[in-house]
């Protein structure tokens, strides 16, 4: 038990440092972009820039992170590295893509990122995805996953992603909650000291909106935090042999905060009042919850120590980095910024 508990209060620790240093920089302009890159040449000496943001970077840490937390827990439950690897490729096949193409679906733009619309597809296929490995390479490496045990596991690592994703949205300016101006009074008085202000004419919340500058409520900022608290108490339920508690509670919490969360928001989210998001977040719960009542579940006993030591190894730590990479590429590239790159010599250092 101890073992558990000193394992979620260091990640309890790791989250809470990244979370205050993003809450109190992230949503200044100049942590939006991290470089810019010369693509073409333009007249007078000057050339059209790629913009890679910390909006990618932020979201590729999170997907890394998530995914070692995913093989951490089920490693420690006794889940084959091979599978998980696998599995782990497959569902982020899907789900990467399907944020983009649900988010084109229900707010009609090609440049938007919707994590709501890729949970209720990851939702949807990962039980299956499970049976399919195990009537697969379970049955050649003779092995047979809970389906239970790994939701759990992913609902947990996914929750972690979250809470660090939403830094993301900070970097961005996306997500908002509404402006304070806007509230009621109770709600302008509950946010008259926390409260969050973004900087800077080519974040999302200045040029979808013209919000930048403006006391907002600091949904993000919520967000995170109540999905990082989640996620370790879902950690250590999990650790502790109760995998079903753990997917519920997690489950649970996101998704019903998702819903909640929505009627706080100020950016579009499709033009019905009750957004398909929030439907999709309401669906997610009820599937979940139809998936463990389905499945059965043997009694589970974790071993954090063999799941710790399976990140040192060659092949995962690469792994680990191919996630990262493909995040960032998928995310980092900026599509609704541009930029205008000069270069000159230095005359008194030559």
């Amino acid at each position: 038990m101890m073992e558990s508990v000193f394992f979620v209060l260091g990640l309890g620790l790791f989250l809470g440092l990244v979370l205050c240093w993003g809450f109190r920089n992230l949503p200044e302009e100049r942590w939006q972009m991290v470089a810019a890159l010369p693509r073409k040449k333009r007249e007078h000496g000057s050339w059209q820039g790629l913009n890679l943001t910390w909006y990618g970077l932020l979201s590729a840490n999170a997907y890394a992170f998530s995914v070692v937390i995913l093989l951490v827990l089920a490693v420690s439950a006794g889940i084959p590295l091979a599978a998980l690897v696998i599995l782990t490729a497959l569902f982020l096949a899907v789900t990467v893509p399907s944020s983009r193409i649900v988010a084109g679906m229900v707010e009609k733009k090609k440049a938007t990122l919707t994590v709501g619309g890729a949970v209720f597809v990851g939702t949807v296929i990962a039980p299956w995805l499970i049976l399919l490995i195990n009537q697969t390479l379970g049955r050649y490496m003779d092995f047979s996953i809970s389906v239970p045990v790994l939701l759990a596991a992913i609902s947990i690592a996914y929750t972690f992603g979250e809470s660090l994703g939403r830094l993301a949205c900070l970097s961005f300016g996306c997500c908002y909650g509404k402006p304070l101006k806007e509230c009621s009074g109770l709600t302008r008085r509950l946010f008259s000291r926390f409260y969050i202000v973004f900087t800077g004419k080519t974040k999302k919340i200045s040029y979808a909106s013209g919000l930048d500058g403006e006391r907002m409520i600091p949904i993000q900022m919520i967000t995170s935090v109540i999905y990082g608290v989640s996620a370790l108490a879902g950690t250590w339920l999990f650790l502790e042999g109760f995998p079903r508690a753990a997917l519920m509670e997690t489950l649970f919490v996101t998704q019903i905060w998702r819903v909640g969360s929505e009627f706080f928001r100020a950016d579009f989210r499709g033009e019905l009042k009750f957004s398909i998001y929030q439907i999709m977040a309401l669906a997610t719960i009820a599937y979940g919850s139809m998936v463990v009542w389905i499945f059965p579940q043997s009694p589970l006993s974790t071993d954090l120590g063999l799941g710790l030591k399976a990140l040192w190894n060659p092949g995962i730590l690469l792994f680990v980095q191919t996630v990262w990479g493909i995040g960032f590429f998928h995310s980092g590239r900026s599509s609704v910024t541009d930029s205008k790159i000069f270069f000159n010599v230095v005359r008194d250092k030559i």
